[in-house]
């Protein structure tokens, strides 16, 4: 056979392997309705979707994001490996091996199911983009050079590829976390994630419903050493009101809020393990550099689907705040070590910045 036609015959088998691991991947990734499009807004002006969408149940976990590793990154073009996920006793727990060109990939087995951390705005975006075409450089989010170009529009992409994953709009992200799914497209809202008007507890017993619990600091961490997150889904009383689970606690999350019009900071909501229980509010809303990477960020993935799919959701049926909180763990004033494009309130812990020249 000539050596051109051997060429284009290895190219095709690697372009099925990476498809392939990107309809297993799919598969793993469990989603929730949210319907009621056309919702009203929240009194914080947040939370109006004019489509019905899928959002995560879960946070990405650490195993899903070995398998996204393991399918794409043998040579990690774009740094999408974070070395403290491995070595820093806060991290996930995700392991590579060998040198450029062949890395492999492995999670511990007690870390798997808890959500990655040490991801970056890029990080997810990739990640969606892979679930979306089996490519990390198209999807929603089109890269050229390494540089982030354009966001496509959710509803058209959903058009365009069939199924469509992203990193939630903060209203998309929003609304699955604290609408009032039986009151249609009423603008009611609650005040925590968790279906509750009442700053969650910490039990993880949850013996009765509603649990109304959540992993924050709080005089300390509610889970300690080694593990600090908890396994997704573990207060499984404590659900939203569309059914998704940890959007307070655990771990922040990426929302796709250009929170300066050029891309230099992008919206987290949710809070963490590290931080106090008001950052799980409604009302609290922070931002970061998209290249930052710590112990407390994670993500969840969004989803539309082709138009025709869009029917078995369920049916139903912005303004920005013009403050900004950015508080401690301890729901206290502002650290002095916080940057307008650094804002996660810091834990008592070292945090990272990485340098890999990710920009848009």
């Amino acid at each position: 056979m000539p050596q051109t036609a051997i060429r284009r015959l290895l190219c095709g088998v690697v372009v099925l392997c990476v498809t392939l691991g990107a309809n297993a991947a799919r598969a793993d990734i469990v989603m929730v309705n949210v319907g009621n499009a056309g919702n009203a807004a929240d009194s914080t002006g947040y939370g109006s979707v004019g489509y019905n969408y899928q959002i995560g149940k879960y946070e990405v976990t650490a195993g899903q994001y070995t398998a996204f590793l393991s399918a794409v990154a043998a040579t990690d073009t774009y740094g999408l490996y974070n070395i403290d996920m491995w070595s820093s006793s806060y991290g996930c727990k995700i392991e590579r091996s060998g040198s450029s060109g062949s890395y492999t990939y492995s999670v511990a087995s007690d870390y798997a199911s808890r959500p990655v951390n040490y991801v970056s705005w890029y990080d997810a975006a990739r990640y969606t983009n892979w679930l979306t075409t089996g490519n990390t450089e198209s999807g929603v989010y089109t890269f050229s050079g390494g540089t982030l170009q354009s966001i496509a529009d959710h509803q058209l992409a959903g058009a365009t590829y069939g199924t469509a994953y992203f990193i939630p709009t903060e209203n998309e992200w929003y609304k699955a976390a604290y609408h009032d799914k039986s009151a249609g497209t009423a603008g009611t809202y609650f005040d925590y994630p968790t279906s509750s008007d009442t700053a969650p507890g910490r039990d993880m017993t949850e013996d009765t419903n509603p649990g109304n619990n959540a992993n924050y600091y709080a005089s300390g961490y509610w889970i300690g050493s080694p593990y600090y997150r908890t396994t997704v889904g573990e207060f499984e009383l404590s659900d939203s009101p569309y059914g998704t689970f940890d959007q307070g606690g655990n771990v922040w999350e990426w929302n796709e809020a250009d929170i300066f019009g050029d891309g230099s900071s992008r919206g987290l909501r949710g809070g963490s393990f590290a931080h106090g229980s008001v950052t799980l509010a409604s009302s609290y809303r922070v931002s970061s550099d998209p290249t930052f990477e710590d112990i407390s960020i994670g993500f969840r993935v969004s989803s539309v689907p082709e138009p025709g799919s869009i029917a078995l959701l369920v049916s139903g049926g912005v303004v920005g705040l013009t403050w900004w909180w950015r508080r401690t763990s301890h729901g206290g004033r502002r650290s002095p070590g916080t940057t307008r494009s650094s804002s996660v309130p810091t834990p008592a812990v070292r945090r990272r910045r990485t340098r890999r020249g990710r920009g848009e």
